[in-house]
């Protein structure tokens, strides 16, 4: 028979339920204070805002490189003067200074000094000289871009090698003045989606808790397979933004 205690409750009996008595009440103090923390815990949204727009490129590079080629190095010398004057006399008579014209590189090449050359030489030097023009006049260089051809009827010999594009290229320079306006319109684009989400959560927006501006980017305004952007005069300017605002009720 066991053992009783002044107010006949078994020892083991009264035990175990003072046990299970002090569990219940840390139960309930882990679950009061998870309570707690979910209402005074910091709710947050992160949402990302978009700001697009178009610009015009402000520099157009253009590349001329021409080659002439003999067995006497004077006479392919004379041949290559005389197609950087018709060269110059091209872009001069397109309208464009000689301030912005410039020589941007001249090679000579001696196949016959050449280590591992195999075959026939009909040529013994090439030489090759790139005449490079800067303008900010970006309608004017298109339009000299037409008549390329004019170059070539006249005996330039025109080569794209070592050239990274034939043709015109047009750069955006100006990206610095136009970036504070954009990320003012790409956060007010983010904070117009974290309001919805608000309304739709019942709370109100607060102040912003972390920001990540991104990155800017120029893209080719008309975006087909194969687009290539410095060949494009008008270009595409986007920068997403990514903020993480603070929830109030």
């Amino acid at each position: 028979m066991s053992e009783k205690s002044d107010n006949g409750i078994a020892p083991n009996l009264f035990m175990a339920g003072l046990l299970v008595a002090v569990g219940l009440g840390v139960c309930g103090w882990f679950v009061a204070q998870g309570l707690e923390s979910f209402r005074t815990g910091e709710r947050t949204v992160t949402v990302k805002g978009l700001a697009e727009r178009e610009v015009e490129a402000d520099l157009a590079l253009w590349s001329l490189r021409f080659v002439a080629t003999d067995d006497d190095l004077a006479a392919a010398q004379r041949s290559l003067q005389q197609d950087a004057a018709r060269v110059r006399a091209f872009l001069t008579g397109a309208g464009f200074t000689e301030a912005e014209i410039e020589l941007a590189d001249y090679q000579v090449t001696d196949l016959l000094a050449q280590q591992y050359r195999s075959g026939p030489v009909e040529s013994r030097y090439i030489l090759a000289q790139t005449l490079l023009l800067r303008s900010g006049d970006i309608a004017k260089v298109g339009q000299a871009a037409q008549k390329v051809g004019e170059l070539v009827d006249a005996g330039v010999v025109l080569s794209s090698e070592n050239q990274p594009v034939s043709g015109p290229v047009y750069l955006f320079t100006e990206l610095n003045d136009v970036k504070p306006a954009m990320i003012a319109e790409a956060t007010a684009n983010a904070r117009e989606a974290a309001e919805q989400f608000a309304r739709d959560a019942g709370s109100e927006v607060g102040p912003i808790r972390r920001a990540n501006q991104g990155l800017f980017q120029i893209l080719p305004r008309d975006d087909y397979p194969g687009a290539y952007e410095p060949k494009q005069p008008v270009k595409r300017l986007r920068v997403v933004t990514t903020l993480e605002y603070l929830l109030e009720e």
